[in-house]
């Protein structure tokens, strides 16, 4: 199947993809914040630069696009099939990257959470409840 938009305007949507910032991200940072957790962002000493890490609890959160870390058994990732091979191949570096990051962190000692965005968080609906499940599972890991 040949792309409906050309090279530039598809270079152009391509770019607007955040990797850091995202509305997942943001939900589970205020969510901490809120109870009372505190932790630094993007950890530029850590491989991988991961998305939250709480030193204190010495926990690396992890926030995932289901679509681009081929989120097992979801709808959202890896049930999702697409012809472009360029994609299919960036997905599946994604995942090869994601395994040796996490090794990388638990041999320095971290302790990993990943939260999958689009189905534990549900970022597109005003109010979930399996969201709410989510985060209060997060707490509870934490406190443990």
């Amino acid at each position: 199947m040949a792309d409906v938009h050309d090279i530039e305007t598809r270079s152009y949507n391509m770019s607007q993809i955040k990797g850091k910032d995202t509305k997942p991200e943001i939900l589970v940072r205020k969510f901490l914040h809120a109870h009372g957790f505190r932790y630094s962002l993007h950890g530029k000493k850590l491989p991988g630069k991961p998305d939250l890490v709480l030193r204190k609890y010495n926990t690396i959160i992890d926030v995932r696009g289901c679509f681009w870390h081929l989120h097992a058994g979801c709808k959202y990732g890896d049930q999702v099939t697409t012809p472009s091979e360029k994609i299919t191949s960036r997905r599946k570096t994604a995942v090869e990257r994601d395994k040796v990051k996490i090794a990388e962190w638990k041999d320095a000692g971290w302790d990993v959470i990943v939260i999958w965005a689009e189905c534990e968080l549900e970022p597109k609906r005003k109010y979930s409840e399996k969201r709410e499940v989510t985060l209060n599972n997060l707490l509870n890991k934490l406190k443990e």
